[in-house]
């Protein structure tokens, strides 16, 4: 025996790219860690331009389960992130799923989007692959605590936060969406399918002006997926809107463009806000 230290193997990453620009910043921040990732594209959802920026990558239907988990077993991958929203009604309606989809789907209890992808995540960890935080590599996107502009919420604005915040964590406990919107404490908008900047548009259609945004993350939120987004087009919607202060989830929520959002937000005067996740 010579007595040297084995030196091990790093470990090696997967991304399952959804849509938008979700799995593009999480290829850029593994980057910049120096980690290189084996990258399961969705054909039904991801942006072609994928193909540029990765360097390992795959295309995969929406249900082939199967193909997704041999590629990743191909290229040795021992964890995975999920990255990029995966519509699922795609796959109880259009998608003509695999045999191991098949199988996961007629074991589920409920067919809503946490069932789903937790029985995906217990399908890659029979074959060994970890589903892991989906913001791993991009943790300096979250939303911070305290206020993060250069305006704090007003006394309106904190009323306005402390009932939302009430009814935001209840409506996400429910699975029924994430973010409500509110004027003078009464609930003008909660959202639904159409998404938090669809939502606030919908808002500024019934009661235009002083408004507060408050998006939550479930009592419970997985990290793995489904982590609530904002980006510089929520803080346009919210212009449109007449809303002026947004309050988020500090460390679960990611801010895409999160210096231009910053910066819109503060031209102006909209207050953005961190709380403490329940």
């Amino acid at each position: 025996m010579s007595g040297e230290a084995t030196v091990p193997e790093p470990v090696r990453y997967g991304l399952i790219a959804g849509n938008g620009r979700f799995p593009f910043l999480v290829i850029e921040g593994a980057r910049r860690a120096g980690v290189e990732l084996a990258v399961a594209a969705i054909r039904e959802e991801t942006d072609p331009q994928i193909e540029r920026v990765a360097e390992r990558l795959t295309w995969v239907g929406v249900g082939q389960l199967g193909k997704l988990i041999r590629f990743f077993k191909s290229e040795g991958v021992a964890r995975a992130i999920m990255a990029g929203q995966v519509k699922h009604v795609q796959i109880f309606s259009n998608a003509i799923p695999d045999a191991r989809m098949i199988k996961l789907l007629w074991r589920l209890p409920r067919r809503n989007t946490d069932a789903l992808i937790g029985a995906v995540a217990d399908e890659l960890a029979r074959e060994g692959i970890e589903l892991v935080d989906s913001t791993l590599f991009i943790r300096d996107r979250l939303a911070s605590a305290g206020t993060m502009t250069r305006r704090a919420p007003d006394e309106r604005e904190r009323a306005d936060i402390e009932y939302g915040l009430e009814v935001a964590r209840e409506i996400a406990r429910l699975d029924l969406g994430q973010t409500i919107v509110v004027r003078a404490r009464a609930c003008v908008a909660i959202e639904a399918m159409e998404g938090t900047d669809a939502a606030i548009k919908r808002a500024g259609a019934l009661a235009r002006g002083r408004l507060t945004v408050v998006k939550v993350a479930k009592p419970h939120q997985d990290m793995r997926f489904d982590v609530p987004v904002v980006g510089r087009a929520t803080i346009e919607a919210m212009i449109e809107a007449g809303a002026t202060c947004l309050c988020l989830t500090a460390g679960k929520t990611l801010m895409f463009d999160r210096e231009e959002m910053l910066d819109l937000a503060d031209r102006h005067r909209i207050a953005i806000v961190g709380v403490p996740p329940v």
